[in-house]
């Protein structure tokens, strides 16, 4: 922590999120903060990308005076993030008071118009230099393939992960080709990128007690079309009029398809590569377990094409 300019007097483990490890640390100075440490390899695209992602939330916070980005603190090196050994890496941020959500909590429409007046203002700024190009395919897409044809594994886990993934592979087969056509449709379009957060959902928000909202956990921010965020607002084009509102632009109903395909394969791909392999009974193996046997059984549901 003195690296981050923080000389830490309470440190306290926060079991919260997915994969990432969190502690919360009360300074010297009666001052809090929060820190993560992350295993790069389990990021889309290791530490230069989470390097590139910190680095551009930090720029949109201090060139943009974008007060919802919850930056990173820089290093005394005027680096955002640190490693920790040849494995972790470490990142601190300030801590925000307020109250946060979860993955699929539902929001009323002025939750939600909020934040898309927040998407609206961020993706009319101009990209920062290191804003990473996020990558249209769905990450791990051959491993799951791998998967569907030998899940194996000897984990706590891995026999149910197997029946299930023996059940759909059909029909997670099925989705990627669809996948395929879409991501074809959407790149035919030809239009330009903006910077993305990438997961705007309720869990990645903190609601100030004034109804502010803070967008925290940008090692997903790239270069993308609007949809990669809208997807996650709402499937419903309809329920995005105030972004259209607010930007002029069209909600492209095949893109909204295509990124929440995407995420449903990209967490399918993540749960099985996870529950097939070495692993033992955590609090991400079971998130992993009921994500994997949630997810499939939406994929099994049929086309997500418009």
């Amino acid at each position: 922590m003195r690296e981050f300019g923080v000389a830490a007097e309470q440190v306290a483990y926060a079991p919260v999120g997915f994969g990432d490890y969190h502690w919360t640390v009360l300074d010297t100075g009666g001052r809090r903060w929060f820190a993560t440490v992350s295993d790069p390899a389990r990021k889309e695209h290791g530490l230069p990308g989470l390097r590139r992602a910190m680095e551009t939330a930090a720029v949109l916070r201090e060139r943009d005076g974008l007060e919802f980005v919850v930056a990173p603190v820089r290093s005394r090196g005027g680096d955002p993030v640190m490693a920790a050994g040849p494995r972790y890496a470490v990142t601190v941020f300030p801590w925000e008071a307020g109250m946060s959500g979860h993955f699929r909590q539902e929001q009323t429409p002025e939750e939600r118009d909020r934040l898309l007046a927040l998407l609206a203002d961020l993706h009319g700024r101009v990209p920062p230099e290191t804003t990473p190009v996020a990558v249209l395919d769905v990450p791990g897409r051959d491993r799951l393939v791998e998967s569907l044809a030998d899940p194996g594994g000897d984990g706590p886990f891995s026999a149910e992960a197997g029946v299930l993934l023996r059940k759909h592979a059909g029909a997670v087969l099925e989705r990627l080709a669809e996948f395929d056509k879409l991501a074809g449709r959407v790149r035919g379009r030809g239009d330009g990128l903006v910077v993305t957060h990438g997961e705007p959902h309720p869990g990645n928000l903190i609601r100030r007690d004034d109804g502010r909202l803070l967008l925290v956990d940008w090692d997903t921010v790239g270069l993308a079309v609007p949809e990669r965020d809208l997807a996650v607002v709402s499937p419903d084009p309809a329920a995005l009029d105030a972004y259209v509102r607010a930007t002029g632009r069209q909600v492209d109903v095949a893109a909204i398809a295509l990124y929440r395909l995407r995420w449903a394969l990209a967490d399918v791909a993540d749960f099985a590569v996870l529950l097939c392999g070495p692993h033992t009974r955590t609090p991400d193996t079971e998130t992993a377990r009921h994500g994997l046997a949630w997810t499939v059984e939406r994929l099994a549901e049929g086309p997500w094409s418009p």
